[in-house]
């Protein structure tokens, strides 16, 4: 689990920019993990859902 995490944050990150300095590659680093990779990435105890969907599921129809 962890190689896959790592060649996504390669792959989607750190390949297609270029950074200025360290703390902007570790900002880049945490609005990707923060913004897309938690909230958005499907988990197997969650039914294949994301915790956003999941969460909505929840939710029910507003």
């Amino acid at each position: 689990m962890a190689e896959s995490f790592f060649a996504t944050l390669e792959c989607e990150v750190i390949e297609r920019t270029r950074f200025a300095n360290p703390k902007a590659a570790g900002d880049a680093v945490f609005e990707f993990i923060e913004a897309w990779y938690n909230p958005h990435r499907r988990h197997s105890a969650l039914g294949y859902l994301s915790p956003v969907d999941f969460e909505q599921q929840l939710r029910g129809p507003e």
